[in-house]
């Protein structure tokens, strides 16, 4: 059977991210429908209605939801649903209360998406890297994945390796030139490498591109990374970067839970994160 990796990055347009992070989540194939099916149930929950919200990490907790969403308490399911759709009807300055509806709504929809993967045994994979670090002088291994995303790979191989199974990468579209690039340097990977070649048995090296703005899964892995970028911290490995405490307290320690881990060793000398912080990709002793 088949485990599909929805991946998607953040932070790599070096604007005010604290991190650079590419990952996402895997989930098996027979559970992708339902869970598509449930995203849309959870956006009608949420909202009153579909189609009408940017699922993405940074429009759902950008600074002001949250803002919004503290303005009053809870809201009831009916009266949330009911002045969501007021807000999106109002042509003019909505009122404070609709406001603070929408703020609510999408604070619940974040973390409605993060408690459907758990429930669907998901698996969360990202690494993370210095925001803005740069190839060193005479580096000559620029056509070659760098050691992050090699890392991610390993991670995606070893899930695979745990369940007998295969795994296909689903990405979202971003430039032409830099979505041909990445594949390039996978296909090197996977054909030029001894790991690689060893791991093309279980991933197939040729990813999917899919438009975000279509694809729920690719959209719930954008959440994901953005969250692990302002939220998820690994001081033992030097990720200490400032957070926003908010989102820390909402999704760390959910997200490190549904992190893949592999003991590789029956001593458990060596142990596998899900997500992982590397200080500099482009040094081989780390």
């Amino acid at each position: 059977m088949t485990q599909l990796f929805f991946m998607d990055e953040s932070g790599h347009d070096h604007k005010n991210m604290p991190y650079e992070v590419r990952g996402g989540f895997s989930i098996h194939v027979s559970k992708l429908w339902p869970f598509v099916q449930k995203m849309q149930g959870l956006e009608m929950e949420c909202f009153g209605q579909r189609r009408l919200v940017e699922i993405k990490g940074s429009k759902l907790l950008d600074k002001r939801k949250f803002k919004w969403a503290a303005q009053d308490k809870d809201l009831d399911s009916v009266r949330r649903k009911s002045l969501c759709k007021e807000f999106f009807q109002n042509r003019g300055d909505p009122p404070r209360d609709q406001f603070t509806a929408y703020g609510q709504a999408c604070l619940k929809m974040a973390q409605g998406i993060v408690d459907l993967l758990i429930d669907l045994d998901a698996v969360i994979f990202a690494v993370a890297i210095p925001s803005g670090i740069r190839w060193p002088p005479n580096y000559r291994l620029g056509d070659f994945l760098r050691k992050d995303q090699v890392f991610l790979f390993e991670r995606f191989f070893y899930l695979l390796e745990d369940k007998n199974e295969h795994g296909v990468i689903v990405m979202d579209e971003t430039e032409k030139k830099q979505d041909s690039r990445f594949v390039a340097r996978m296909e090197k990977y996977f054909t030029k490498t001894e790991k690689g070649c060893e791991r093309a048995k279980r991933i197939v090296p040729a990813p999917f591109f899919v438009s975000s703005d279509t694809a729920v899964a690719v959209q719930a892995a954008d959440l994901c990374i953005f969250a692990i970028n302002w939220g998820v911290r690994l001081p033992s490995r030097g990720m200490n970067a400032e957070t926003r405490p908010e989102i820390k307290e909402m999704f760390e320690k959910k997200l490190k839970e549904i992190q893949y881990y592999r003991g590789r060793y029956p001593s458990q000398e060596y142990r596998s994160y899900g997500i992982t912080f590397v200080p500099n990709p482009y040094e081989a002793n780390q």
